[in-house]
């Protein structure tokens, strides 16, 4: 029986050696070359593939072993796509853990009110956590790409701060974007009064990027809302110079001359009654609303007061006083 208990001893003794060195490999500091490495997680990943995916990130780790700490773990069912910061501090069990509980290396880019589709995408191109892989699509190669080949972009993505994971497509963010306006939209559209001059989600669109450019107070937003409104029903153009300053494009140098409002193009509000055919920039959630939402009142004109705000006059006799107050002699107004 001694040779049993020998075998037994030695089974046991070899057993908590390997039990050991196995905890060792699970908790020393993962090695690294570098103090932290980015670990993308492809969707779709089996438990083997995230091992050799943990591998090429530049962790000095055996695959084989890491796909063996899933399945005994119990865990490799629950491991979640994304983009992860790995610290040479972390240690197997860390890293597996950040992966189950989707602790993503995330990051914030902030897509303005009142930015114009091309703003938008020179942000994104700055943002270097980013994938760019609409750097050289234009515009219709975009939306395309988007799968709304028939729309037009300008308008169409809700300005708001979107939380990505580093490594992210500029392409995830835009659609994020797209699917948002499309859903505060719809909403604004549902609690419109009843009566304005706007046949169509698309033309509130269009008539709120005007509110969001030429609003310099948020307090008047719902007043100007109410001028194009009025303006709208009795067919008077709405000689809005931010229409006409986009329809300019690059040739617009900061200083906007008569002879600009004169210039025909479809955006020049001055030439073409109604509406320009399309949005002139993305209009938040405010401008939708007070678009849908407008005060009730008959103003046909306002002028900016130097300070922000705005004075709206409800005859051009008003409208001409306010502009000598307010824009030729200044120094009145004080």
């Amino acid at each position: 029986m001694a040779w049993f208990w020998r075998g037994l001893w030695l089974t046991l003794g070899m057993g908590l050696v390997v039990a050991g060195a196995a905890l060792w490999w699970v908790m020393r500091p993962l090695p690294m070359a570098t103090q932290t490495v980015d670990l993308s997680i492809s969707p779709g990943s089996t438990p083997r593939m995230v091992a050799a995916q943990i591998a090429e990130s530049g962790i000095d780790i055996s695959p084989t072993l890491m796909y063996y700490l899933f399945r005994f773990s119990g865990q490799s069912k629950l491991i979640r796509a994304g983009s992860y910061e790995i610290a040479n501090t972390n240690n197997a069990w860390d890293l597996l853990q950040k992966l189950v509980r989707g602790e993503e290396n995330l990051k914030a880019i902030t897509l303005v009110e009142g930015w114009t589709l091309r703003q938008w995408r020179q942000a994104l191109v700055k943002a270097e956590f980013l994938k760019h892989d609409t750097q050289g699509d234009t515009d219709e190669e975009l939306m395309r790409r988007l799968g709304v080949a028939d729309v037009a972009g300008e308008g169409r993505f809700f300005p708001d701060t979107y939380m990505v994971g580093k490594g992210s497509s500029d392409v995830a963010v835009l659609r994020r974007a797209l699917n948002a306006m499309d859903k505060q939209l719809a909403q604004a559209w549902t609690q419109r009064d009843m009566g304005l001059p706007l046949k169509t989600p698309q033309e509130a669109l269009i008539l709120a990027s005007i509110v969001e450019k030429e609003t310099g107070k948020p307090s008047d937003r719902a007043m100007i809302a109410s001028v194009f409104h009025n303006r709208l029903r009795i067919n008077m153009p709405l000689q809005t110079d931010p229409t006409v300053i986009y329809g300019m494009g690059a040739d617009f140098d900061g200083n906007l001359r008569r002879v600009d409002l004169q210039t025909e193009h479809p955006w020049n509000t001055y030439v073409h009654k109604g509406l320009p055919p399309t949005p002139i920039a993305m209009p938040g959630k405010a401008a939708l609303l007070a678009t849908l939402q407008p005060a009730t009142s008959k103003a046909l004109y306002f002028v900016a007061r130097g300070d922000g705000s705005s004075q709206f006059s409800e005859t051009l006799e008003q409208h001409n006083a306010a502009v000598d107050r307010y824009q030729r002699n200044p120094a009145k107004a004080q």
